[in-house]
């Protein structure tokens, strides 16, 4: 008799904590899966790329105009949202002006150009703001055609550069970038004559592959 009635005992307290247990294990939230961890974008490091533009003659005339096109090597260092750092790039070109009366045929070519440019930027994450300044030079050829013959003198000519452009990533290590330069070069001497001061404005796109990857995770 007292084996049943401790039994009895038993099943009423467990019928009275019952509903308090089922209570219990329906208020605890499902089991979800954490997401992967969001990713930030640093801009620090090593890279290389390949670019091509148009650019035309500030004045003259007629004025020279025509693409561009090689290749970029860089270093960039981020601190908080900003960027700065170094670029060097250089490019063959066919940017050209002729003129022809009395049968003699004048023309002007720049064959190749380039800069070396100090950059700094406001990085939101993977996309650069930045402006631009330095160096620049170019290789031009003026050369006279008459009666058959021509003559052709080639000189390098060295300035400055200025602009401003954006880079955006696209992939971990791929960025594109597009940007806008002014080149003032100085006058150099062909045939006895001075050239005056060769100014472009170039508008140039490139792609740009960064070294040991840009990912940082963030947790």
């Amino acid at each position: 008799m007292r084996n049943v009635l401790l039994a009895s005992a038993g099943m009423f307290a467990l019928s009275a904590f019952a509903p308090a247990m089922a209570a219990d294990m329906a208020a605890r939230a499902p089991y979800v899966k954490a997401p992967p961890p969001a990713a930030i974008y640093n801009w620090t490091g090593f890279y290389v790329g390949g670019f091509g533009g148009y650019a035309s003659e500030n004045s003259g005339t007629p004025s020279m105009e025509g693409g561009f096109g090689g290749g970029t090597i860089g270093y960039n260092w981020q601190a908080g949202n900003i960027v700065y750092g170094l670029e060097v790039d250089a490019a063959g070109a066919d940017i050209d002006a002729s003129v022809s009366t009395l049968g003699v045929t004048a023309r002007s070519k720049i064959d190749s150009l380039g800069t070396v440019r100090g950059r700094l930027g406001f990085a939101v994450d993977k996309v650069l703001f930045y402006g631009t300044g330095g160096y620049a030079w170019a290789n031009n050829e003026v050369s006279v055609t008459a009666l058959g013959v021509t003559a052709s003198q080639s000189n390098f000519h060295s300035g400055w550069t200025v602009g401003a452009g954006v880079e955006a990533f696209i992939a971990p290590q791929w960025s594109i970038k597009g940007e806008y330069l002014y080149r003032s070069l100085d006058s150099e001497t062909y045939f006895g004559v001075p050239s005056g001061t060769l100014e472009l404005h170039s508008a140039q796109f490139g792609v740009n592959y960064h070294f040991g990857g840009p990912i940082v995770a963030k947790y």
